[in-house]
């Protein structure tokens, strides 16, 4: 399959593309098309390509950014790692959450000590404190459309909540229904970032076809 990545803001310090699903941001052991390998033939001319500035799972579409410089990099590092940066997803979830609103505050930690596995679970006594505030947005049978806000980046943060609280995301074979092959339904759909000089940088990616063909399909 050939990726093709929009570019939905650039100026001189960063770019934010809509990563789509099903595409890695990094080179995997066997190799194949991945995010950083798009961005530096997009960018082959440039002094120094564009390096990323945080991560999105291999299943998950929507707002990647990337930093154009070395400070432009750093300053970004530091506005994620001191959650200055709002972060708005989108999940499908199977299962309705119990309130429309609520937030889930539950610490996480690796379900194993293999440092290959990134697989996570709830942990109370070993876990790094998470939360993610979530509301639905629509509901039908027994399916929920979510708006998730994690307020802390822990590696599967979101779908690992979702699955705590009996509504795990849709296509999520690791932490919800391992025989429900229709991909993972989950979108990073907004990012505003207050970058410098009082300038709010607001970048919002539609979703996948896939995503937009499922909501229809269940709602």
């Amino acid at each position: 399959m050939t990726f093709k990545v929009e570019i939905l803001y650039e100026d001189y310090d960063m770019v934010i593309i809509n990563k789509p699903s099903g595409l890695p941001v990094h080179s995997g052991p066997k190799g194949g098309d991945n995010v950083e390998d798009i961005i530096q033939a997009l960018y082959k001319d440039a002094k120094r390509p564009p390096h990323l500035a945080h991560r999105l799972d291999r299943d998950t579409s929507g707002c990647l950014v990337f930093g154009k410089t070395k400070q432009a990099l750093r300053r970004l590092n530091h506005l994620f790692a001191s959650k200055r940066i709002t972060k708005t997803y989108l999940a499908i979830t199977k299962g309705i959450p119990s309130k429309d609103e609520m937030s889930i505050d539950a610490p996480l930690a690796k379900r194993s000590d293999d440092p290959r596995s990134w697989w996570m679970e709830v942990n109370q006594e070993m876990g790094q404190s998470a939360l993610t505030q979530i509301k639905i947005l629509d509901k039908k049978n027994d399916y929920a459309l979510i708006e998730c806000h994690p307020k802390t980046g822990r590696t599967h943060q979101i779908r690992v909540h979702l699955d705590y609280i009996g509504t795990p995301i849709l296509g999520d074979t690791i932490y919800g229904d391992k025989n429900e092959v229709c991909g993972l339904m989950l979108h990073a759909q907004r990012l505003v970032i207050p970058y410098k000089d009082n300038k709010l940088i607001d970048v919002e990616a539609k979703p996948s076809v896939r995503f937009d063909t499922k909501l229809k399909e269940l709602f």
